[in-house]
């Protein structure tokens, strides 16, 4: 064989080997808090996507290309599969986040307050939570852990290979139920603050019915979340991003 033909096969191998990552690191880059925002134009998103990919792919052994063009369409849906899973699990930690915001804007009476400020309607509060949840991540270091993940993510979903698909069910209930659990977690200071503000409430107009209190009660409770939410966000967002960080670091523990 001659120069010029081993490079050009040394060449192919290294080319697919970056289009079989890409695949994967694409579709999770699509979908990746912070990185994969509906505000982050398209090409932003192809750039980090390509990024991920030389950082990720030398870390991973190489893949010859496939022989027949049904292996080639088998490789892609499967990594863009798997891309999407791992990319939706921690999505669902944003969507944990902004349901703790709805829950605690709820709670308080807060959730008709600047509902309109994002891309997705959403209480004031819960926004405020969001781009703080975002921003922590980031700066603690998102874009080294998403690299660590998807060098991971081969040990438990193989290359060019399919998840059992009742393996993946499980999974998904499980992670979906974990975050509804972390939603409900990081809103129990003010669902607590609700109800002890409804039963004070209650116990005021048995005493005092000529007493409006609604009119008495609604500045408390709009003062008093504000309140815990300048208090409770350090804790709320601490706690979220150590629930995101046992993710990155075993995505699939749940599940095995």
């Amino acid at each position: 064989m001659t120069a010029s033909a081993e490079l050009l096969a040394l060449l192919t191998t290294q080319l697919w080997h970056g289009f079989a990552v890409f695949l994967r690191v694409g579709a999770l880059v699509s979908v990746l808090p912070a990185f994969g925002e509906q505000s982050v134009p398209a090409r932003i998103k192809l750039a980090i996507a390509i990024a991920f990919t030389f950082v990720v792919a030398p870390a991973l052994p190489q893949t010859g290309p496939p022989e027949t063009p049904g292996d080639v369409g088998l490789i892609i849906l499967s990594e863009t599969f798997a891309g999407l899973a791992i990319g939706l699990g921690l999505r669902l930690f944003v969507l944990a986040l902004q349901t703790a915001g709805s829950i605690a804007a709820q709670s308080t009476s807060l959730s008709q307050v600047l509902g309109g400020a994002a891309v997705d309607p959403l209480p004031a509060m819960g926004y405020i939570l969001i781009v703080g949840g975002l921003a922590l991540a980031v700066m603690t270091g998102l874009h080294v852990k998403a690299a660590q993940l998807i060098i991971i993510s081969y040990e438990f979903m193989p290359f060019g290979q399919f998840a059992s698909g009742s393996n993946m069910t499980d999974w998904g209930v499980s992670q979906v139920a974990k975050a509804f659990s972390l939603a409900f977690t990081l809103a129990a200071p003010f669902i607590i603050l609700a109800v002890i503000y409804n039963v004070a409430l209650g116990a005021i107009n048995k005493a005092m019915p000529q007493l409006m209190v609604a009119f008495v009660g609604a500045p408390v409770i709009t003062a008093g979340g504000l309140i815990l939410l300048m208090v409770a966000a350090p804790s709320i967002l601490a706690a979220w991003i150590a629930a995101m960080d046992v993710y990155l670091s075993d995505p699939f523990g749940g599940s095995r």
